[in-house]
Parts: structure tokens; C-alpha cells; sequence
């Protein structure tokens, strides 16, 4: 019969061994050498309570009814006292959590003689189901009230109604409360003096008549808790949200316009930070003033602006660039000190632009799920009362991921169309892992916000596209049984598939109004899209965006290289409606002004073969901070910068080119800047994940490797007699050790057959080891051989082994 826990773990079969580890999968990373070291792990501290917080609101309530009704004498209980104590349920649910508890180990052994897992009662509440500690452990008065049950009653039911509140109120857990300067008010006094409370010191000590708590007896709870049983209130089923029900086509429809939306708004504010980037504190982060700047060019709220550049971030398509560059000027904060670095979109968000929105969305949704990061935060003050910025490091949440899929998996486990409130989401959570759950809710909020910002739910349900994207991958894949092809790949791609049906398709084409606007009936293709950014200014985005040509876009659509007939040609091969003559006029008459007047540097020179032009330049007394002379009838010279010579005079109205040193004009669209490329950190990751999930041929080899230490490991302990005497050890009838010539000679032998043979050595630290294992090579001084056992090799120096013996001979 097994009285160890290892042993109990040795005499399962392996499919009960396999069930333990596919609950408990930190119990085999790293792989544990054999069962011992698997028994010892999983009653250690941190796999409890990795396991605990995995368990639901009843089964714990159950694993608390196991603690309450342990034996005093054996510290054992039975099922059938978890069932007393859990009256007014179902002994068909409680039986099921009891297993739940028992394919676990926190539970085990027999029926009717089962074991807590002694690390539970280290990282639970030393007061189960709320209830304190027995009235014979804290006080010999409380107990003896306790043990006269109807003096207890008539005590109880005496009390004021003061005294009363403060016991209902200890009675639901947790039953101390503390003692201040305003708690020895009459109703607390009385049922002191009364013995229903004793004092205490703190929680979980013992007890201390001068203490500053109190507690309420065991006893005196469960005589409160009459009504609900002394367990408490007891679910043994998840509260289902009622929430309101959509028609699955409207929520898809519904969120892929913000999908389209989001995709725009995360492509505005990267391209706000191109024009304009911002420096990076010397904290690290966003400044307050840059981010309200930029929510405002994306037509955001600061909330939204932050969430969607944390997750720009996270993708790779944002990083940190040396505010010097290539460059010779030198970028200065808003306060007008010098800045070292700033954020500037990387290479890798140009390739991103030229996704289709459905891939680009993926890039953000993934991006989003896998980040450390609770936008939330920002706005709000740390421990410090410090303001906590955009990509500043005290966003940085390790559970934000984890919180954010919990959120959304109760999403996906509701039928199709299911918009559940917030508070509803937050209560099944909270019944689901109530250890997990506390303390998340506003990570959990967090992620509902951002869910809705980014297009996974709409009109508070779950998108279609996005719940492939939370599907795991067939873990029973018999074809598969490395895990070598990811089955995630094929529900991502689905689910961009799915998202490009909904959304409208790409065009190519455009609707020139008479007013000068530019409908675009659909997202654009990308080179559509190149050439509005140079021709025409946005006015409004969507489904349908709107454009609008200017004679400032068409004179920076002629900067870039544009000539006039290119333009005509553009609008003629883009635009479905007659092109209207004001537009053909507006580029004509922008063309034929564009070139008049040519900058270069002297500081800077504006000539032009029009003296008449020239003449009323430097007659414009707009143009007098230039200090403009005139060296020739078409010549003039300036002190000022070309840049600023050229930006000065088209604010006057008129409209210059630059020129280089050959007199050819420059082309003025700037040279981009990129950040360094920065891995995306969903790809991360997914490179650095936790625990394996196990199934199948893997769960079976894991299963088989420990079984197979644990073989080794138990003949390890049966070293032949002549290495545990080398060894020191005291052997009876043995008169000397083996020579060293013997033990070479056998050592020689083993490598020829590659045989096993035990080997004692001395350790580094002076110790005598003995170890099975496989000689490879005998040279150099030094044996090298294989310990089948742990799969590794080992090099003993020779002068250190005192024994070797054959396997066949022990």
C-alpha cells in the first residue's frame, strides 16, 4: 500500500500520470528526472498556488470544506464529512469538484482517509470558507461557551443590535477586524466581555489576550451562517450573463468599420510622429503635450491616442531614433534642453502600409493581445504620484496579456451575438479564478475598452474574425506530434480572410466633385493612396473618404516632381466623374507660377528671368526680415537660410522652387526617417512561451522519460558493494578497495563493449558519489561517459574515480 505522496504518484497509471500533467504543466518544465522530483514539485509552494488560481469559486469552497473538517488526530477527512458540510447542494457536484481537487493532488488518497496537500494551507487564508480558528485554540472562556450550545444561542441572540451588526459582519468572512482608538465602543466591548470575540494579535498568530484584533470563534460562525450553511453561499455553476442579444451579421459589420477605422487612426498618428517626432523623456515615455498633439492630428481622444501607439509599439512599427541622425541640427524639448533620442515610425511601417487592412489589423490585434502593457494606466499616477506617459516604463503590467485573453475568452465561450455588460464579464471571472480574478478588474475593463477601440467586439459582443484569432491549435494533432507546424498560423490566416470579406474592397479609382472635393468610394490601394497624400488634403475618413484639391497640394504635388500634364494625366486615369474645368485651370495656372523664382544658398540667392518679378519681391515689405539685395537686374541674396528664404516667400503668395549648385531644381519632398526596425513583440512571445501544452504522442513521451528516470534513479541506489567500500562506505566481510589499475582496466573493457558500469568518484567539493553510466573515451587523463539517466555527458578525472565495477557483476 503507497503512504508516500511519490509513491502514490509511482502507482498511477500512465493515464492518470498524463491527466496530472496536462493540469499541471509547470510540473514538467523543465522535465523533472523522476517521480520523486515530480512529487516533490508538485507539493511545492509555487505549483499550489499556480494550481489554485486555476480553480473555480465552488471547487475551492470544497478544498475549504476538506481543511474544515480534517480530523484534529490525523489531519485527515473523507468525503463523506466534505458532504456534511456542504449541505444544500448537490452530492453529485460536490463529488465532481472533489475529483477535480484529486486528478489534481491536492487532494489524494483513499475516500475515506484523503490528505490536503500540506503547501495549500501555506498559500490559502489561514481561515477557510471565512471562518476562524476553533474557540478551544484562542480562548478557554470562548470554549467553554461554545461547548454549551444553548447558552451559546441565548447569548447570540441577546446581543444589542450593535453587537449583533459587527458579528453578522465577522461572519461572512474574514472574521478578524482590527482594533483602533474607535473600536471599544460598547457593541465590541460587550461581546468581549460576553467571550463571543476574543482578542487576538495579529492574523494567523497565536492568540493574545491584550492583541489588537479580535476574532470571531469557528463555532459562533458557523451558528450565524444557519441559514446558508457554514460553507457560506454556495455556486456550483458559473452566473451566465444575460446581457443582449445582436444579430452576429450586424456585430462583424459593426466591427469591421472600426476595424477600418483603427487601421486609420494608428496610420495618422505614425505619420503625425514622421512629420513631427517626438522626444523621448528622460524618464522614458511620451510627453503629456506630444500625445495630446497627436490625438489631435488623429482625431482622437488622448485615451484612444495612447492605447493604439502602445500598440504601435509592440508591432514593431515604433521605436526610439537618435534625435541627431544624419543631420546636422540638433532637436530641443518643448522646455529647450537638447534631446538625445526620439520616436520616430521604424522600416518596418512602411512594409505595413502596404498590407491590405485585414493584415494590417491582424499585425495590430496580435500585437495587442501579446503586450506587457495596460494602456489604461496612462493618465493616471503611480505609488509615487508620478503622471504615468504613453510608452512609459510604469505601464509595464507582466499579467496584462493573460488578463486581457481571460476577458476575452468569456466573450467567446457565450453564443455568437452575446453583449454581456462589463460588471457581468467581471462576476464570471471573478467565479471562474477568484484568485486570479482579484485585483484585475481593472485590467480586465482595460481590455474590454480596448477590444471595442480596436475592432475584436462590437456593440459589446465578439467578432466573428477575432474569435479564430483566440481559438488554441489542435493540441491532439497526430500528425503533427513536434508541434513543428503551427496550427495558430491557419486560424490567423482565417480570420484575415474572414475580415477582408467584410470589409469593402480595395479601389483603385476616384469621384471628382465640382467643388474641388475627392470622394474615394472604398479604402484605397496603397499606390492610390501614395498619390492623395501628395495631391490632396483629407477632410474626412471612413467607408467613404473625402479629399480635397488645394493650390497648396497642387504646388506640393509639383515640389515632389509632378508636372502639370502628370497631374491631368492622374486625374483623368483615377477619377470616374468628368474631371472639372476649375481643377484643370488650378493646375495650369499653379504650374505656369511654379519655377518663377529659384532659391539657392549665399546665405541664400532668388533669381528669375522675370525683372518685373523680381522687382516686386523686393518691393514686398512682407518680406523684410529676409533683407533681401538686389547684386543684378534678376538676382537677389538673402543672409537667411534657403529653407527659410523659400517658406517666407510662398507665405507671401508667391511660389519659388530650390535649386542646386547646377541650377537644377530639387525635388522637395523631405528624406524619411526611420527608427531602427524592432522585432514585433508578438513574435516574441510567441518565441519565449511559457509552459508547453502537452497532448497526444509529446504528453506520452514526457510520461515515458519520467518513468524511465525513475527506473534509473531507484537502481542508482543500489550501487555495487565494492564502489559503495571505495566510496568509504562500511561494508561487512570486505578487507581492501579495488586497486586503481583494476578499476582502469575495467573502464578500458567498457569503453570496447560500451558496456555500463558504476563508477565512484570524488566530487570537486570532497564528497564520495557513485553514478551508472556508458564510457565513451579513456585518454588524456579523463574518462568521458553517458548518464543514460539524465541524458548528459560527463568527464570524471581519472585521478578522482576510486571504483569501477560492471553493471552484470553487482
Amino acid at each position: 500500500m503507497p503512504t508516500t505522496f511519490a509513491d502514490q504518484l509511482r502507482a498511477l497509471p500512465d493515464e492518470a500520470l498524463s491527466a496530472l500533467i496536462q493540469l499541471r504543466p509547470d510540473l514538467v518544465v523543465p522535465l523533472p528526472a523522476d517521480v520523486s522530483a515530480l512529487a516533490v514539485r508538485a507539493q511545492s509552494r509555487g505549483s499550489v498556488a499556480r494550481c489554485l488560481d486555476g480553480l473555480d469559486e465552488f471547487t475551492l469552497r470544497i478544498l475549504d470544506a476538506a481543511r474544515l473538517s480534517r480530523s484534529p488526530d490525523t489531519a485527515l477527512t473523507s468525503v463523506d464529512a466534505i458532504l456534511e458540510l456542504a449541505g444544500g447542494v448537490s452530492a453529485d457536484d460536490v463529488r465532481a469538484a472533489v475529483e477535480r481537487l484529486r486528478v489534481r493532488f491536492l487532494l489524494h488518497g483513499r475516500e475515506d482517509a484523503l490528505e490536503v496537500t500540506g503547501a495549500v494551507d501555506e498559500v490559502t487564508s489561514p481561515y477557510p470558507a471565512g471562518l476562524g480558528r476553533p474557540a478551544d485554540y484562542l480562548d478557554p472562556q470562548a470554549a467553554a461557551l461554545v461547548a454549551d450550545k444553548a447558552r451559546l444561542r441565548r447569548t447570540v441572540l441577546a446581543a444589542p443590535p450593535g453587537a449583533r451588526a459587527v458579528l453578522d459582519r465577522l461572519a461572512a468572512g474574514p472574521p478578524i477586524g482590527a482594533l483602533g482608538r474607535d473600536s471599544m465602543a460598547e457593541p465590541v466591548r460587550w461581546l468581549l466581555e460576553q467571550h463571543v470575540l476574543v482578542a487576538v494579535g495579529e492574523a494567523g498568530r497565536a492568540p493574545r489576550p491584550d492583541g489588537e484584533l479580535v476574532e470571531l470563534p469557528r463555532e459562533v460562525g458557523v451558528l450565524l451562517r444557519r441559514e446558508t450553511g457554514p460553507l457560506g453561499e454556495l455556486r456550483p455553476f458559473p452566473p451566465l450573463p444575460e446581457g443582449s442579444r445582436r444579430d452576429p451579421k450586424s456585430v462583424d459589420s459593426a466591427g469591421a468599420g472600426q476595424v477600418m477605422e483603427a487601421v486609420r487612426s494608428t496610420d495618422a498618428l505614425l505619420e503625425a510622429l514622421a512629420a513631427e517626432p517626438a522626444p523621448v523623456l528622460r524618464a522614458g515615455g511620451l510627453g503629456v503635450r506630444d500625445l495630446r498633439r497627436l490625438a489631435r492630428s488623429a482625431g482622437l481622444d488622448e485615451a484612444g491616442a495612447a492605447l493604439l501607439i502602445e500598440i504601435a509599439y509592440a508591432a514593431g512599427l515604433l521605436g526610439e531614433a537618435d534625435a541627431h541622425g544624419s543631420s546636422r541640427s540638433v532637436t530641443v524639448s518643448r522646455a529647450g534642453s537638447p534631446v538625445d533620442e526620439i520616436f520616430l515610425p521604424t522600416g518596418a511601417f512602411d512594409l505595413w502600409r502596404a498590407l491590405s487592412i485585414a493584415q494590417r489589423w491582424h499585425t495590430l490585434a496580435r500585437a495587442w493581445l501579446a503586450m506587457t502593457r495596460q494602456p489604461g494606466l496612462v493618465g493616471t499616477r503611480d505609488d509615487r504620484d508620478r503622471p504615468i506617459n504613453a510608452l512609459a516604463p510604469e505601464a509595464e503590467r507582466a499579467g496584462a496579456p493573460q488578463a486581457r485573453r481571460e476577458a476575452l475568452l468569456v466573450l467567446a465561450d457565450l453564443e455568437a451575438g452575446t453583449a454581456p455588460a462589463a460588471d457581468e464579464v467581471l462576476e464570471l471571472l471573478a467565479w471562474q479564478a477568484p484568485r486570479r480574478a482579484r485585483g484585475r478588474e481593472a485590467a480586465h475593463r482595460d481590455a474590454l475598452g480596448g477590444a471595442a477601440l480596436l475592432g475584436v467586439t462590437a456593440l459589446g459582443a465578439l467578432t466573428s474574425y477575432a474569435r479564430l484569432i483566440l481559438e488554441d491549435p489542435d493540441d491532439a494533432d497526430e500528425t503533427d506530434p513536434l508541434g513543428v507546424r503551427a496550427a495558430a498560423a491557419h486560424q490567423s490566416s482565417d480570420s484575415v480572410r474572414l475580415l477582408d470579406g467584410l470589409l469593402p474592397a480595395p479601389v483603385d479609382h476616384i469621384l471628382v466633385q465640382a467643388d474641388l472635393s475627392v470622394v474615394v468610394p472604398g479604402p484605397p490601394e496603397p499606390e492610390l493612396a501614395g498619390e492623395l497624400d501628395v495631391v490632396a488634403e483629407p477632410e474626412s475618413a471612413g467607408g467613404a473618404s473625402v479629399f480635397r484639391v488645394t493650390p497648396a497640394s497642387v504646388r506640393r504635388a509639383l515640389d515632389v516632381g509632378y508636372t502639370a500634364s502628370d497631374l491631368h494625366a492622374l486625374f483623368k486615369r483615377r477619377s470616374r466623374t468628368p474631371v472639372p474645368q476649375t481643377l484643370t485651370y488650378m493646375i495650369d495656372d499653379a504650374a505656369r507660377r511654379h519655377g518663377g523664382l529659384r532659391a539657392g544658398s549665399a546665405g541664400s540667392y532668388l533669381r528669375g528671368d522675370d525683372e518685373a518679378l523680381i522687382a516686386e519681391v523686393l518691393a514686398d515689405k512682407r518680406l523684410g526680415p529676409l533683407a533681401l539685395r538686389q547684386i543684378a537686374p534678376t538676382v537677389l541674396v538673402s543672409p537667411t537660410p534657403t529653407a527659410r528664404l523659400l517658406a517666407a516667400l510662398r507665405d507671401a503668395g508667391f511660389a519659388p522652387v530650390a535649386e542646386d549648385a547646377g541650377g537644377a531644381a530639387v525635388l522637395a519632398r523631405p528624406k524619411v526617417r526611420r527608427a531602427p526596425t524592432r522585432t514585433s513583440l508578438a513574435a516574441r512571445i510567441s518565441d519565449q512561451a511559457g509552459p508547453p501544452v502537452l497532448a497526444g504522442p509529446r504528453l506520452a513521451g514526457v510520461v515515458e522519460q519520467i518513468r524511465k528516470g525513475d527506473i534509473a534513479t531507484r537502481a542508482a541506489r543500489r550501487a555495487p558493494v565494492t564502489v559503495r567500500a571505495a566510496n568509504g562506505q562500511s561494508v561487512t566481510g570486505l578487507t581492501s578497495v579495488q586497486r586503481h589499475g583494476e578499476a582502469m582496466a575495467v573502464l578500458q573493457q567498457a569503453v570496447r563493449e560500451k558496456a555500463r558500469v558504476w563508477v565512484g568518484y570524488v566530487d570537486s567539493h570532497g564528497a564520495t558519489l557513485s553514478r551508472l553510466v556508458r564510457p565513451v573515451s579513456l585518454s588524456a587523463g579523463y574518462l568521458r561517459a553517458e548518464d543514460e539517466r539524465t541524458e548528459t555527458l560527463h568527464t570524471f578525472a581519472l585521478h578522482r574515480i576510486t571504483a569501477a565495477v560492471p553493471e552484470d557483476e553487482q
